[in-house]
């Protein structure tokens, strides 16, 4: 099937750049990776076509808001991997001239029929099909909310036309990449499960082949009443009646009142400063802020330059703030408006100098030694897109169904996947979740809280100018990926595009293992084992999206670890 010709006349209207044959090249939600560099403005996500639909947004006067809601709902159609309408996330905005950033949380929050111990079985395990394939899985979504209270807030354009694209993506539908193609395949025995996920993802049985049309006119249905009607399109009405009637006939717990009262709240960002640069991230229920800003701290006190970029000196020192900055993430994070997570103080002069002073330069501390609790975490497929208009307006935003595709689960009559967020709760203070990490109390199920995160959109900014934006998916190593990013950018002084690209490590705390991305020498890891770390070699550590403005260029270099696409506006 080819994609609609109306549909590419449509975002031809918008501005976007179509060249050739129209129909493949849009069709790509992944694209080479390449950076871009304009003075205009900058979209740089994971999804080609929901980049282009932001670019569009930007030319037809939009600021970095309008773009952030018109790639956010967008992406909810073309990349459902984790682009969603059924999940929550976190959002960066800052005003260019000097004003503080706002942090916006639309995270998912626990049902008010949530339990503490609702995914322990009879034996005293945890359930992991219950926590993490079933509706009961599901926490509140917020992700309509947020990006509506964003446009309510700093939006420009009319509401609508920026929910037009994502509609019309729906309803006439694009050509599926290889990279979804594979995706769908892995997933194929969880999707075969759910009625709606099977006539999807499904279409006769067989997963979408790569350049065969993905239409999803029930999600359309539901995008419109969003478009017509604002976040009430979702939380009330014809959509939340159609949710909650799910729910109830499959078990769920989410209910039409816990639609209704589901409320994103605007918070204060984490702020630090590296080297003469600002940064501002995101505060709890996200750890990832906060840790960031702790390991910039603890790190300034060193030379990292001397040692060089990739030398097994800096990257020592950098796990070991790494180490020690997830062990107090397992003791002091959770829901701020549940728990006193104590941000100020592990910011502060005095704790920071402490943890710095038990790092010892030429060994590895066993992570036994530094804590005796243990970290929470969230799965890995999170995404994120940074953005930046004429004017300096910046968006970093990052958003979620904690598993790829969430549980698999499509609403019936509604057609968006459900996520699949308690899971990020502590089910048992000693039980590992999905990937392999227990949690504390702090982070307990509770009903109306909101799970821990490690989201960590960032904005850095030289005299109230933004010149870095950034963030990334990968559950807990999405903080290791923006450290490192910020680190090769700020200390390191290296261009966009090798600071993206250079390789990365992650340390969490527990297990004690040092986690490495391919392209470190093997004589740089052979002398980190040789200072007593225990090293794992994996695919990638992160996906960070970022622009670097330098004297009004912006570039927006992708990660080609897994590529997506920088789109400049002229």
């Amino acid at each position: 099937m080819r994609v609609s010709f109306h549909l590419l006349l449509y975002l031809g209207l918008l501005g976007l750049r179509v060249s050739g044959e129209p129909g493949p090249a849009l069709a790509k939600s992944h694209s080479s990776g390449q950076s871009a560099t304009s003075r205009g403005g900058m979209i740089v996500c994971e999804s080609g076509i929901a980049a282009r639909v932001g670019a569009g947004i930007l030319k037809q006067g939009g600021n970095a808001v309008d773009a952030a809601v018109a790639v956010g709902f967008a992406m909810a159609v073309a990349h459902p991997a984790d682009g969603n309408l059924g999940g929550g996330g976190f959002m960066l905005v800052k005003k260019n001239g000097g004003a503080k950033a706002e942090a916006l949380d639309y995270r998912e929050v626990a049902p008010r029929a949530a339990r503490r111990d609702m995914f322990v079985a009879v034996n005293g395990e945890v359930d992991t099909e219950l926590a993490r394939w079933s509706p009961q899985a599901a926490g509140v979504p917020g992700t309509v909310a947020g990006l509506a209270l964003a446009h309510k807030r700093y939006g420009r354009l009319p509401w609508r036309r920026l929910l037009a694209p994502a509609v019309r993506l729906a309803e006439e539908g694009f050509a599926v990449d290889a990279c979804m193609s594979t995706e769908l395949r892995d997933l194929q025995v969880r999707l075969e499960k759910w009625p709606a996920s099977r006539r999807v993802f499904l279409p006769r049985g067989r997963t979408l082949a790569t350049g065969s049309a993905l239409r999803q006119p029930q999600l359309a249905a539901t995008l419109r009443r969003i478009a017509q009607q604002g976040a009430a399109g979702f939380y009330r009405g014809e959509t939340a009646r159609r949710f909650s009637l799910f729910m109830r006939r499959h078990g769920g717990l989410i209910t039409e009142q816990d639609l209704r009262d589901y409320q994103p709240k605007v918070r204060a960002p984490v702020v630090g400063e590296y080297r003469g640069y600002d940064i501002e991230s995101m505060p709890p229920p996200s750890s990832g802020g906060t840790l960031l800003v702790q390991m910039l701290e603890v790190l300034k006190d060193y030379d990292l330059r001397q040692f060089g970029a990739g030398s097994p000196q800096a990257l020592h020192l950098i796990a070991e703030a790494e180490r020690r900055a997830f062990a107090d993430r397992a003791v002091h994070f959770g829901d701020p408006d549940f728990v006193g997570v104590p941000v100020a103080w592990l910011i502060s002069p005095a704790h920071v100098n402490q943890l710095r002073g038990t790092i010892d330069p030429a060994k590895a501390t066993p992570s036994d030694q530094v804590r005796a609790a243990e970290p929470p975490t969230e799965g890995p497929d999170t995404t994120h897109f940074s953005i930046v208009d004429r004017n300096g307006m910046a968006v970093s935003n990052t958003y979620s169904l904690n598993f790829s595709y969430g549980s698999a689960i499509v609403v019936e009559g509604c057609g968006f996947l459900l996520n699949n967020t308690l899971d990020d709760f502590s089910a048992l203070p000693a039980s590992p979740n999905a990937y392999g990490l227990v949690g504390a109390e702090a982070n307990a199920l509770q009903p109306g809280k909101r799970p821990l995160s490690s989201m960590t959109p960032t904005l850095v900014s030289r005299g109230g100018k933004v010149v870095v934006v950034t963030g990334s998916p990968g559950g807990p190593r999405i903080i290791s990926a923006v450290l490192q990013v910020l680190l090769y950018l700020l200390e390191f002084r290296l261009p966009p595009a090798e600071a993206v690209r250079a390789p990365r490590l992650h340390h969490q705390w527990k297990p004690d293992t040092l986690y490495a991305e391919p392209g470190l020498s093997k004589d740089t890891l052979e002398v980190l084992r040789g200072m007593g770390h225990q090293i794992e070699e994996i695919e990638r550590v992160g996906l960070p999206e970022t622009i670097v403005i330098d004297r009004g260029i912006m570039t927006g270099m992708p990660d080609p670890r897994r590529p997506g696409v920088a789109v400049g506006v002229p």
